[in-house]
């Protein structure tokens, strides 16, 4: 049985994501800071709560031990992400982002992927065919977003195209640290999410496909990529 722990997976793409892989087998656990989303959560999907958030060190530790205690783990979805939004659901623009704005959204989107990673190292390193999809987007691609022949282009902000980007080179670097995992950055696509205030284009299956063929990925899988479900995106 593969045990697969989903952060931020009580809505949105992450629950769809859940779903589909018990679907496929798999004991999922979902992790939500917020305990009363999660347990309405687990218990619509059949899954397992951990409530777990992933911008505090103890809360990520209980976790670990958790889930440890219950056989270990054996694929990671770091699915936890958060957007900077105006009043009126736009995104600020460059100019109008301050330090503290990027430095909060990082600490979700890029130091909660590091700091759930490091802990549940140990637990994915003795499973016998451990895999970790971290969530990212098109608009961490420094190709798309140089082309103004991509609708990524046009994109004002600041802080969360640079989040993704950040996790790009985490994915390439974790690959290559552990070459006996599967380690790969998912782009979902513009998903209808309460993420972007249900702005996407696509549905949560839609958005959810490449998140849950990368957590199936046996062995023999590629590693170190970014994939969208069309194929690879661009660095």
């Amino acid at each position: 049985m593969t045990t697969t722990l989903i952060t931020g997976a009580n809505k949105g793409i992450g629950f769809e994501t859940a779903r589909r892989l018990i679907a496929a087998g798999h004991t999922v656990y979902i992790g939500s800071r917020d305990p009363g989303r999660g347990r309405r959560a687990a218990d619509a999907l059949g899954a397992r709560l951990v409530v777990l958030d992933v911008t505090d060190d103890a809360s990520v530790a209980a976790a670990v031990r958790e889930i440890e205690a219950e056989g270990g783990l054996d694929v990671l979805v770091n699915n936890a992400g958060i957007e900077t939004r105006t009043a009126d659901n736009g995104v600020p623009g460059a100019a109008d982002v301050t330090p503290g704005m990027v430095r909060e959204l990082f600490e979700t989107n890029v130091f909660g992927v590091v700091r759930v990673t490091h802990a549940f190292l140990p637990l994915l390193r003795r499973s016998a065919a451990p895999v970790v999809v971290n969530v990212s987007s098109g608009l961490g691609s420094l190709a798309q977003m140089s082309d103004p022949g991509t609708p990524g282009y046009r994109y004002p902000g600041l802080e969360y195209p640079a989040s993704k980007a950040a996790v790009n080179m985490i994915t390439v670097q974790y690959a290559k640290a552990f070459p006996q995992m599967r380690i790969n950055a998912a782009d979902p696509g513009f998903t209808k999410t309460d993420l972007n205030g249900g702005t996407g284009t696509q549905t949560v299956e839609e958005g959810a496909e490449v998140i849950v063929r990368l957590a199936q990925l046996g062995p023999d899988g590629p590693t170190g990529g970014c994939f969208a479900a069309d194929g690879p995106v661009p660095w």
